[in-house]
């Protein structure tokens, strides 16, 4: 079957799809967005958290034709999204990250010695500045969880950063640098700054 949805703000298909082909093989196999991490394909990690229309979900337990006509958001289009978000919408149409654009997408700066001109979300550049990138693996699933968190949350104690990421797990970390990376975010605001490095 054809299923057409949004990915990162722009309409998509993928044909050939198996009823039963998740929404994380979709996306990482067919539309070649990795980001989304294959790791336990039983929603108990956290690792492929996408958000499907604006809520964060384990996308190796959605089901590929439940998303016919929705929207999905990855890590690929975070900083798109959040720039978006702070400028009030989609005025222009032009809303989005593009399938080729969200591919070549890397978290490697333009500069490796300042990491200047690199367009980061907010919350991947408190995971930066806070140290909280270990070995990478459960980070894409946690930046989609926290950026949601703050968007719904601009203040959020202790208690509901946790709530937020209690279904992500890091096997790296005493998650103490992660907690610190969305209390910074939220400090800073949760908005993307003119200029702002990786």
């Amino acid at each position: 079957m054809r299923v057409t949805f949004t990915v990162n703000g722009r309409r998509q298909e993928a044909d050939d799809v198996w009823e039963g082909e998740s929404l994380l093989y979709v996306l990482r196999e067919r539309m070649g967005l990795p980001g989304s991490k294959n790791a336990c394909e039983q929603g108990e990690c956290g690792s492929c958290t996408v958000r499907l229309d604006g809520v964060p979900v384990c996308s190796c337990l959605v089901a590929a034709g439940q998303v016919e006509g929705r929207d999905v958001v990855t890590v690929e289009g975070l900083a798109d999204f959040a720039r978006q978000r702070a400028e009030g919408g989609c005025a222009n149409g032009t809303c989005g990250t593009g399938l080729d654009e969200a591919r070549q997408w890397q978290a490697r700066p333009a500069d490796s010695s300042t990491g200047e001109h690199e367009a980061l979300s907010p919350i991947q550049q408190a995971f930066i500045d806070a140290g909280a990138v270990q070995c990478g693996f459960c980070t894409p699933g946690l930046l989609v969880a926290a950026d949601e968190l703050l968007e719904r949350n601009d203040s959020p104690s202790d208690a509901d950063i946790r709530e937020a990421l209690s279904g992500n797990l890091c096997r790296c970390t005493g998650y103490e640098k992660i907690l610190d990376a969305v209390r910074l975010a939220a400090a800073r605001g949760a908005q993307p700054t003119a200029g702002q490095g990786a």
